[in-house]
């Protein structure tokens, strides 16, 4: 497929749905791209597992996607596979990438107490990238971090019709605010593409003078930045594809269809 025509797609790749709150800001900025999604249901959760596995598993499903697809771009909409493999998927894939990275930059930016949060999987708090930037971008500031596997789970639960509660949403973040210091923190940064699906919950556990930052605008206007000039024309119907069973993915349909997705099929 010739990466210029103007159906040609680009892939959203995510180890579930969390990837579905970059697309919605990647729609607002270029609602004729084709899209096809990719949610390796499969390997979810990225977070629980070694840096090894996930490297592997993100670099050999995204060869195999790339050479199927043939999209234009690919966005890694996942911190902990962006955080852990994107150097990598760079340098064996010839398709232009766009990672996830957490937003520290620009809370450091906002915080007026000067101490912020971050919240992410546990892999994603670990990484070398973020103490880099952490050092680059947040000298004299305090960033507390904190691993809530469990918000991946529940964000798509909720996505499913299920009842997420508050309190089940407190439970998973309350070592972040327990943290010397997290009585100060008035800034917490959504370091995984699910968090954001639970923005509601968060507000209410952490109470409503928290500014909450995800980097899902700012990954659409680098998919915007990097297609300029390019055409777009969707001449079928945009579709989502899963690693796990079919039956369970159809689940969420309707959070596919609320951005336009009717498609949905196994890979």
């Amino acid at each position: 497929m010739d990466r210029s025509e103007p159906h040609t797609p680009i892939l959203v790749f995510d180890s579930g749905i969390g990837g579905l709150t970059v697309l919605a800001q990647l729609r607002l900025l270029l609602p004729q791209a084709p899209v096809i999604y990719a949610a390796d249901m499969a390997g979810l959760p990225y977070g629980a597992k070694s840096e090894a596995e996930v490297a592997a598993r993100v670099a050999g499903l995204l060869g195999r996607m790339a050479e199927r697809y043939q999209p234009r771009l690919i966005c890694l909409a996942c911190n902990t596979a962006s955080t852990i493999a994107l150097g990598m998927v760079r340098e064996v894939l010839e398709t232009p990438i766009v990672g996830t990275v957490p937003a520290i930059k620009p809370a450091a930016a906002l915080t007026k107490s000067g101490t912020f949060g971050l919240l992410g999987t546990e892999a994603t708090m670990r990484q070398a990238y973020v103490d880099e930037l952490e050092r680059d971008f947040a000298q004299g500031k305090v960033l507390l971090r904190h691993g809530a596997n469990g918000l991946v789970a529940l964000a798509e639960a909720k996505l499913r019709g299920e009842s997420v509660s508050v309190d089940a949403v407190a439970r998973e973040t309350k070592g972040l605010v327990l943290q010397q210091g997290g009585d100060t923190i008035d800034t917490v940064v959504l370091a995984c593409t699910h968090f954001p699906l639970l923005t509601d919950e968060l507000r209410a556990a952490f109470g409503e003078s928290i500014t909450f930052l995800d980097g899902s605008e700012g990954i659409a206007r680098r998919i915007v930045a990097l297609t300029q000039g390019q055409a777009f024309e969707r001449s079928r119907s945009d579709f989502a594809v899963t690693t796990g069973d079919l039956a369970d993915f159809k689940a969420l349909a309707p959070a596919f269809a609320a951005q336009k997705i009717t498609r949905l099929e196994r890979f």
